[in-house]
């Protein structure tokens, strides 16, 4: 599913590892039968591995963990989230560029 920097969210551990965390986080919404969301995998893997210690990077699941998709009002997949401060900073809908990554987190970096 994900390289060793990505961690797995769940609808029991979302608000422990990203609302309530002290770094920014980025989430990428995602489903095992999604096309481009397996084509964003190799990217959200260098990021996590890019960003190290300085973020938290992971991966929700939508179809195992509905709860926290739908609060989030997830209608497609992928979408990122940047979490800040347990906020959302930035929302990313569809399949996106490192470019893109990069400069969402570091802008939630400052």
């Amino acid at each position: 599913m994900a390289g060793a920097n990505v961690v797995e969210f769940t609808d029991a551990n979302f608000k422990s590892e990203v609302i309530d965390s002290s770094k920014p986080v980025l989430v990428d919404f995602w489903a095992e039968w999604c096309m481009p969301c397996r084509m964003l995998t190799p990217t959200i893997d260098k990021i996590a591995a890019e960003f190290g210690e300085k973020v938290k990077v992971g991966k929700v699941d939508t179809d195992k963990n509905r709860d926290i998709s739908v609060e989030y009002k997830i209608t497609a997949i992928p979408t990122i989230m940047i979490f800040k401060g347990g906020q959302v900073a930035k929302k990313i809908i569809g399949l996106t560029n490192e470019g893109a990554l990069r400069d969402a987190l570091n802008e939630a970096l400052r």
